[in-house]
């Protein structure tokens, strides 16, 4: 199964790109490589010539991550990739990622993959694939199975969906129509694309040991550096669906004075 490794880059994480660069190259084998750059600026240097490297600069808003993802699947897709796997810049693939992934996919083909996700500490700073297995960890937030094993996700568990680590055969990518482009910046655009799925009765399967390893970098919760991205993004998903995600953040901003809810939607308290 031809398969395709997609990473949506920029500058500010440049060293997570590198490590992630280094470690795929040690697990990855026969793979297509599509790094899509979402700065103002393309990236100054390629990887290698293997790898396809797009540029898809910010929208009037913030960084396209949707539709970076949706360019570089369509490059994949005609390099002749028959499976899908995004992983986030910030995350290294264990050695069973691509493994478990592809066994899952020809088992269940017309399935999103989701596999877990260990959050790595500042000072875990792995360097090479033989490191990873020690630091197994997974996020207690969602489902983590044995290697080997899959389970269908309940139809309230696709609000768990996150973009950090999945994979999609061609046909099931088509079937779910990509990453909505209306998304700018900071949330949102994971929750539509597994509410996209879940509309288009597309299965949801965790799968164990498809392990990634999230790098740490610094957050804030919550994250008050995305606040209007937050608020804009929120608002678009609640127009698509009728409902407002990352509803925790939003009751977090509300209790910190910083928002609040008229006629329905979430907006800003002026000073």
């Amino acid at each position: 199964m031809r398969t395709a490794v997609i990473t949506v880059a920029s500058a500010a994480r440049r060293e997570h790109l590198e490590r992630q660069r280094r470690i795929l190259a040690e697990v990855g084998g026969e793979i297509v490589r599509v790094e899509a750059w979402l700065d103002e600026t393309p990236p100054e240097d390629a990887p290698d010539a293997e790898t396809l490297t797009l540029h898809v600069p910010p929208g009037p808003s913030g960084l396209r991550v949707g539709e970076g993802r949706n360019r570089a699947a369509a490059a994949a897709l005609d390099a002749g990739a028959e499976l899908l796997v995004f992983l986030d810049v910030d995350c290294l693939p264990g050695a069973g990622l691509l493994p478990a992934y592809r066994a899952a996919a020809r088992v269940n083909p017309d399935a999103v993959l989701c596999g877990a996700v260990t959050y790595l500490s500042s000072v875990q700073r792995p360097e090479t694939a033989s490191d990873l297995p020690f630091l197994i960890r997974p996020h207690r937030a969602r489902p983590a199975l044995p290697a080997g094993e899959t389970r269908a996700a309940s139809r309230d568990e696709y609000d768990l969906f996150w973009s950090l680590s999945f994979a999609v055969t061609s046909s099931t990518w088509g079937r779910i129509g990509g990453f909505h482009t209306g998304y700018e910046g900071y949330g949102a655009e994971d929750t539509d694309l597994a509410w996209t799925a879940r509309a288009a009765d597309v299965e949801m399967l965790w799968v164990g040991g498809a392990d990634a390893f999230h790098q740490w970098h610094p957050v804030s919760s919550p994250p008050w550096q995305h606040l209007d991205d937050i608020l804009r993004n929120g608002a678009t998903f609640h127009e698509r669906w009728g409902s407002w995600p990352m509803g925790g953040w939003l009751d977090a901003f509300a209790a910190a004075g910083a928002i609040e809810r008229r006629d329905g939607v979430w907006t800003r308290v002026r000073a």
